[in-house]
Order: C-alpha cells, then structure tokens, then sequence
C-alpha cells in the first residue's frame, strides 16, 4: 500500500469515526462462512464493517480528535460504525454469542465518548432506533384513539338515547 492509499484510509476512518458510533471487535478465528454472514449482515443492517491497521486507525482517531481508542488497538481489531449505536452493538453481540473467539472491546458512541465491552454488551440489549421510534408514536396514539372511542361511544349513547326518547313519544302519541 503506497503512501496515497494510506492516507486516503485514514481520512475514511477518521470521517467515520467523527459522525458516527462504532464498535470494536476482535474478529479472530472467524472462518470464511462466519465471516461473509457477518459481512451481509452488516450491509442488511446498515453497519459498515471495515477492518484496518491499528497504526491507521490509530493516526485516524487522532486525526479525528477521538482520544482513549489506543488502548483497545491491540491484536486483530475490526470497526463496525453505524448511525444507530444499538445497530452495531447488537450485530456483533449476535457474533460474539455465536463465535467464541469474537470478541467485542470496545465501542464509540457519537465519534465522542469511548465506552468498555461490558457498555456495548448493555447498548446491544436496548431496542433499536425503528422499534423505539414505534414505541412512542405507539404511546402518543394511545391516549388519542381511546379519546376518539369515547367521544363515539358518548355520540352514540346520545343516538340511542334520542331514539327511545322519539320511541316514548310515538308509543304516548299513539295511547
């Protein structure tokens, strides 16, 4: 790799590291099979998975400003970066448990605040960003449609309650 290609790996990493989260794998002993799953999986998920020098993602997290990343770039490291930091956390927590030599070391969140494994392993239990978003407008509707079922149920009380009225008046009218 010529001087060029370098620095233009480092620049990817560095825009990546500012803008999004990222996860930390150790992605040793992975075979071909594990790894292209763990490969399509990241594209279905919206994780870019990227595997890189440490001595490029180190100059990387400095060019990005991220401090404290130099401790975990030991030995084999991946990145997984995503927008949605429970995205990645989950996936490779789905590789962790199915892999034993997978192994998560640390993550990112924001391009700001390095967090350890046992944070990811938490972020990768909460719900993503898709079900949270579902759960509020779920919460938000709720109120609304038992509103609008009792203004229904009291509109049509009132229908029935004029049409014994109108009944009463006829059978009386008739007496």
């Amino acid at each position: 790799m010529n001087r060029e290609e370098k620095s233009q790996i480092i620049d990817e990493i560095a825009e990546k590291l500012k803008s999004n989260s990222a996860v930390l794998v150790d992605y040793q002993g992975m075979n071909v099979a594990q790894s292209t799953d763990l490969r399509r999986k990241s594209r279905e998920s919206g994780v870019d998975f990227v595997v890189a020098k440490n001595t490029l993602t180190r100059m990387a997290a400095d060019k990005a400003g991220v401090a404290g990343l130099n401790d975990y770039l030991v030995g084999p490291t991946a990145l997984a970066f995503s927008e949605d930091p429970v995205a990645s956390a989950k996936l490779m927590a789905e590789f962790s448990d199915q892999v034993e030599t997978f192994v998560m070391k640390a993550g990112l969140l924001d391009g700001e605040t390095v967090i350890s494994e046992s944070d990811v392993v938490a972020l990768s239990k909460l719900p993503g960003r898709d079900q949270l978003i579902a759960q509020i407008v779920g919460g938000i509707s709720s109120p609304l449609t038992g509103f609008v079922t009792v203004l229904n149920n009291t509109v049509q009380g009132l229908v029935v309650a004029l049409g014994q009225i109108a009944e009463q008046k006829e059978s009386s009218q008739e007496s």
